[in-house]
């Protein structure tokens, strides 16, 4: 079915900023996607409750193939980052339902882009009984190029909260070979007043300032996002052994004066042509309360 067919999916009231969506609903959670252009999901919340997701429908730039439009909410891109991430995908989705998934389930296959030959499908499952959301992001390769890509699943969220990655602890022994991974990115100081440190844990406070970005090998594959008393809870594969781009990282990052993302990204492969690789994610909701530290969030990851 095309983006613009109605079927049982209703869209979501008064759509995204103009945009048509779809609406997917299990009576734990809610969770919107465009109906045409994309795939991006561009709503998430609780019964009755605003979206956890940033919306930023007028922020876009041109990296020299159209007007790519971020929207906000969440997007499929390919690490390391280069110019090709940014191709317009304003056209050309494919929606259809997921049969016998359990729940309400919706497969959002994006146009094959011209300039990559790359097609870029999410398929999105609500659990029926959490507010829970399994979220499997596929990167197949439709051209005659081979590339060496990572899977990059890219979720901006509201500005106001604290994002926290689990870290290992320290050891007790002498141990010989370093335990953890930590990168910066060249606009990023270790000084910054966002970025808090602990034995157990990589916080990021989320208060409008200039760009911000830090990575990290996550042995958990698991980071939280705390506002308004919410968690949002993201977990995936940290595929630990396998190589990623980006120094290491598996897990990262980027907050500025409008939003801040967290970033799951899968192992690097040589993507021939016909070739796909797919990487999945997990987001949860949990009302928590206010107050809570990154240490205390930490332990609720």
């Amino acid at each position: 079915m095309s983006g613009g067919t109605a079927f049982e999916f209703p869209g979501a009231p008064g759509g995204y900023h103009g945009r048509p969506t779809r609406r997917l609903e299990n009576g734990h959670c809610w969770i919107d996607v465009l109906a045409e252009g994309g795939p991006r999901i561009v709503g998430f919340g609780l019964p009755g409750e605003g979206n956890v997701l940033v919306e930023a429908p007028d922020v876009s730039w041109d990296n020299g193939y159209g007007k790519f439009e971020l929207l906000g909410g969440h997007r499929l891109w390919c690490a390391p980052e280069s110019p090709e991430c940014s191709v317009p995908d304003s056209t050309g989705l494919t929606l259809a339902p997921i049969p016998d998934a359990g729940g309400p389930a919706l497969r959002l296959a994006g146009a094959t882009e011209a300039p990559t030959g790359l097609r870029k499908t999410v398929e999105v499952r609500l659990d029926p009984e959490s507010a829970a959301v399994s979220v499997r992001h596929e990167i197949r390769n439709m051209g005659s190029r081979t590339f060496e890509v990572s899977p990059w699943a890219i979720t901006s969220l509201r500005p106001g909260g604290m994002a926290v990655a689990p870290l290992p602890g320290p050891a007790d022994e002498h141990l010989l070979q370093p335990s953890q991974v930590v990168v910066l990115w060249p606009y990023t100081s270790w000084s910054d007043d966002r970025l808090e440190m602990g034995d157990r844990f990589l916080a990021v406070l989320m208060h409008p300032a200039p760009r911000f970005k830090i990575g990290c090998l996550s042995a958990s594959g698991s980071v939280g996002y705390l506002n308004d008393g919410v968690l949002f809870v993201l977990r995936f594969d940290p595929a630990l052994g396998s190589p990623h781009a980006d120094k290491g990282a598996n897990l990262e990052i980027f907050a500025d004066e409008r939003m801040i993302e967290l970033e799951s990204l899968g192992p690097l492969v040589r993507l021939g042509p016909g070739d796909a690789t797919i990487h999945d994610e997990r987001w949860e909701l949990r009302k928590v309360g206010q107050g809570l530290d990154a240490a205390a969030i930490a332990a609720l990851l």
